[in-house]
């Protein structure tokens, strides 16, 4: 595998299990401030333990959608990227320095802005739904683009006798 994820790493108007509400926009100057090359990827929250790198962090209408690479060439890279192969990990959490935030009724704190410092996977996320999504399929490389489609509008090929062989499963006849 090559190490590359997606999820949400944060959805907005949904508590968490401290009874937090991230607002919608509540990442937009940190991310504008720091881009995805500055905030940190890491292992349970641990800055001793960086796994990757961020590809992209972005606000949509669910929340903070993100894309992610594990280093392979570190050991515990290599580790998170068979765990998240097999489905025995999946969490999100977000580390991050509260700049603007209000009470709401029933003990909840809506989060206005943050000051987003690192995203960790986790065996357990503060807010449920901040999950790993899949594995990212990696765009094909051009060779296997092109020789997919060269199979797929190729004429029909010859058999010993001279006549056209059937077309394959993957193949068309074009009249």
């Amino acid at each position: 595998m090559d190490g590359h994820f997606t999820g949400y790493a944060s959805l907005f108007g949904v508590p968490d299990l401290g009874r937090d509400v991230v607002a919608p926009g509540a990442f937009a100057a940190s991310l504008s401030a720091r881009g995805a090359a500055g905030v940190r990827m890491l292992w349970q929250h641990d800055p001793a333990e960086p796994v990757g790198r961020w590809l992209s962090l972005t606000e949509d209408a669910r929340g903070l959608r993100v894309a992610g690479q594990l280093n392979l060439a570190v050991q515990r890279g290599r580790e998170l990227d068979a765990l998240l192969r097999e489905g025995a990990l999946d969490g999100l959490s977000i580390g991050f320095r509260t700049q603007r935030a209000t009470p709401e009724r029933g003990g909840l704190r809506r989060l206005h802005s943050l000051d987003l410092w690192e995203i960790s996977l986790v065996t357990f996320p503060l807010q449920p739904g901040a999950r790993i999504a899949g594995k990212a399929a990696p765009a094909p490389p051009l060779a296997d683009a092109i020789r997919a489609f060269a199979r797929r509008v190729a004429p029909p090929r010859p058999t010993a006798l001279g006549r056209p062989a059937a077309p394959l499963p993957h193949q068309k006849r074009f009249a």
